[in-house]
């Protein structure tokens, strides 16, 4: 596991607006492997707290995450292409793209208003290139108790 483990608490998020060589716009554009779906993102702070879960399914999906709040994630092309995956409590909605099957989004449980979305999706970004990112304990998820 990469980084260190984290609990659900609030921390001072860590605010990336440079990721190698690309630049983090206001508003970025992400999309699946395939090009099917293409999301927009309000992303004024940049990347913040990008982070990764040991859930189940984070951990067998492998991606970083971070999060903006609903109305800062827009479709702009492939809603049909989506597809919904849920489990355990079902209140996580888990987006991928039904033809390549890359996870572009999720809405988070643990914050209903915001999306969760896939830093290695975002344009020109190689998730490799931010370093050491923190883990975060899904496996004892506050939702779970």
């Amino acid at each position: 596991m990469t980084g260190t483990k984290i609990a659900h608490a609030a921390k001072s998020p860590r605010m990336t607006k440079q990721v190698g060589s690309t630049t983090i716009l206001p508003r970025h554009r992400a999309s699946c492997h395939c090009g099917a779906v293409v999301l927009e993102l309000d992303l004024p702070d940049g990347i913040v707290d990008p982070r990764r879960c040991d859930c189940s399914l984070c951990r067998r999906r492998g991606s970083i995450v971070a999060s903006v709040p609903l109305a800062g994630l827009r479709i702009i092309q492939g809603a049909d292409a989506l597809r919904v995956y849920q489990f355990n409590t079902q209140v996580a909605q888990h987006f991928f793209c039904a033809r390549c099957g890359i996870h572009t989004h999720h809405q988070r449980r643990s914050n209903p208003s915001e999306y969760a979305y896939n830093v290695g999706c975002l344009d020109g970004v190689d998730p490799f290139d931010l370093g050491p990112v923190p883990t975060r304990d899904g496996v004892h998820h506050p939702a779970d108790r």
